[in-house]
């Protein structure tokens, strides 16, 4: 059995990289087969200089969609080879210039044909092709233009890895591990204030017995991140200390916390939800904003810490 059909697909990239170098082998025949000295390789930077006079480096690099150092790399190995010449910008000496060397012209009629035999070939593999490979190709690249396939691996990742983390309420075992989780991110970017000491160490008295809430986030067993719902009035509540520890970031559970809460809030028939914190914390404000949070300005804070306020309108 073949390989590729074995792993499936998740050897995309190298199956491709296959058929690429399948592709480029048969490129380096085929440029011996009409006598042009061209490395595969250098074709996109050569035909743009066949068609325009000249052309910095970083223009070509924008046209054809690599690198400015890989275009660089290519017209030294052309400028190497006499197909290519480069001069400073007459304006700008930090610019190079790029031109075909009288050599390199010389190629050009003899790749033209090249080019015309060639793309009736790959129409022909087309033709006898279920797929058309080439708009497949340009989809794909549009798609990953928007969304990387990083960014799509990290998601599936992150939903993967949110199910075997638990959003279980507060119970008096958990205090250690509430104050703990709390104490560790205030410590990194503030000073911890006598409020942070009122609830943090009396978590029944300050905020469960009032009418509020507190969730805790377990991944492997593992107390990892926890929130609280405090009551305001009847029809508002603070969401409050909320805290995920370093160890497990980019994992989602700040949001599954922050969903649990909102989902309590709404249980009890709560009309809004508001908060508070600090613009230097970018990730957090950024999770308020995908909640549903906006920014208000509300009452002065006790905290000093906090610069903004924001409050989620559930009714």
């Amino acid at each position: 059995m073949d390989f590729y059909s074995q792993i499936g697909k998740v050897a995309l990239g190298s199956r491709l990289r296959r058929l690429s170098d399948r592709l480029t082998e048969d490129a380096a025949k085929i440029y011996t087969l009409y006598n042009v000295a061209l490395d595969p390789k250098w074709f996109p930077v050569f035909y743009v200089l066949s068609q325009k006079e000249s052309a910095a480096v970083t223009e070509i690099a924008q046209i054809i969609g690599h690198s400015h150092a890989s275009v660089s790399q290519i017209v030294r190995e052309m400028s190497s080879r006499g197909l290519a010449t480069t001069e400073k910008h007459s304006q700008d000496a930090r610019v190079s210039v790029v031109k075909l060397s009288d050599a390199g012209k010389q190629l050009i009629p003899q790749l033209e044909k090249q080019c015309i035999d060639v793309h009736q070939a790959v129409e022909e593999l087309l033709l006898e092709s279920q797929y058309d490979l080439w708009n497949a190709v340009a989809e794909v690249e549009f798609l990953l233009a928007g969304k990387s396939f990083l960014d799509r691996v990290q998601a599936v990742r992150k939903v993967r890895e949110q199910k075997s983390v638990e959003i279980i309420n507060y119970s008096p075992e958990f205090q250690d591990d509430f104050k703990r989780l709390n104490y560790e991110w205030i410590g990194k970017y503030f000073q911890l204030e006598e409020a942070d000491r009122q609830s943090l160490n009396h978590p029944d008295e300050k905020i469960l017995k009032p009418g509020g809430h507190i969730f805790m986030a377990v991944y492997n067993g593992e107390s990892v991140g926890t929130c609280a719902l405090i009551k305001m009035n009847d029809n508002t509540y603070e969401l409050a200390k909320m805290a995920v520890t370093e160890k497990v970031k980019g994992k989602g559970i700040g949001w599954l916390l922050g969903q649990a809460a909102i989902n309590k809030a709404r249980e009890l028939k709560a009309e809004k939800v508001f908060l508070e914190s600090n613009t230097i914390l970018e990730p957090a404000i950024n999770l308020y904003q995908k909640l549903g949070f906006r920014k208000i300005v509300g009452q002065p804070s006790p905290y000093q810490r906090c610069n903004i306020q924001m409050e989620l309108k559930l009714v």
